[in-house]
């Protein structure tokens, strides 16, 4: 997932490059439109922030009902060494895409500063 997500915050990495070639210059003012290519680019990168956004809260919804589950197994099944490592496993990456729902907030927060 951190490589899909990698992947979908290119849009954020770029912005400034974007908008650089997305406003044109006093030679392309008559041939592009900035108002409609600057609304293209706000409703581009809100609609990456949620599909991110939807993508991580999804992971972490699943990852939380595994815990849960290998939580509920680990109970009745106290000296299951396999499973305390697989729940050990879960907990981590349950912990690691809270984390990039925190990284997430970081990026939006940075691009709409640039885009403002």
């Amino acid at each position: 997932i951190q490589e899909l997500l990698r992947v979908m915050r290119t849009i954020d990495d770029r912005i400034v490059h974007e908008l650089n070639t997305t406003i044109p210059t006093a030679s392309f003012v008559g041939k592009v439109d900035p108002a409609q290519t600057c609304k293209e680019l706000y409703e581009s990168l809100m609609d990456a922030h949620t599909n991110r956004e939807r993508i991580i809260k999804n992971c972490i919804s699943q990852t939380s009902a595994v815990v849960k589950t290998l939580k509920e197994e680990r109970e009745k099944a106290h000296e299951d060494a396999a499973l305390l490592k697989q729940l050990r496993k879960e907990q981590t990456k349950l912990k690691l895409m809270q984390s990039e729902l925190n990284v997430e907030e970081v990026v939006n927060d940075r691009s709409w500063k640039v885009l403002s």
